[in-house]
């Protein structure tokens, strides 16, 4: 396992020459992470991407791919079946791409959700938006 200090502020200050109008954040979901890692930063790249300070990662469009991770199964004990990992996928999903919008209302844009079961994470995140912008 990789050993980050602070796993969202790591993984998002790492420098690249790359102009920033290419970039995509990927803070890489479930790779060298333990569960407590993936977990925190999840709830980190949520967290910084709803403040709307210029804060590290405004701006960047985000690639959150929590889909079938093995840290889901092993929070809902379906650690040999990925496919049962679906439910929880979505939940990610929701969570993860909370606060992505330029516009900076509550949304999923700039967020780039990479999954297996395209239409559950779909139907979630047209619900979401549904109710984040509802009057």
């Amino acid at each position: 396992m990789t050993n980050y200090d602070d796993v969202v502020t790591d993984v998002a200050t790492e420098e690249v020459d790359v102009p920033r109008w290419l970039q995509v954040l990927d803070p890489g979901i479930g790779f060298a992470k333990d569960l407590d890692g993936n977990l925190s930063l999840l709830k980190g790249v949520m967290g910084r991407r709803l403040r709307t300070d210029g804060g590290l990662l405004d701006g960047f469009p985000m690639l959150l791919g929590p889909s079938r991770k093995g840290f889901i199964g092993k929070l809902i004990g379906e650690e040999s079946d990925p496919e049962r990992r679906d439910f929880g996928t979505v939940a990610a999903c929701v969570l993860g791409s909370l606060g992505g919008s330029s516009e900076r209302k509550l949304g999923i844009s700039g967020t780039i959700l990479r999954v297996h079961n395209v239409k559950a994470v779909k139907d979630a995140s047209v619900i979401m938006e549904a109710i984040l912008n509802a009057k």
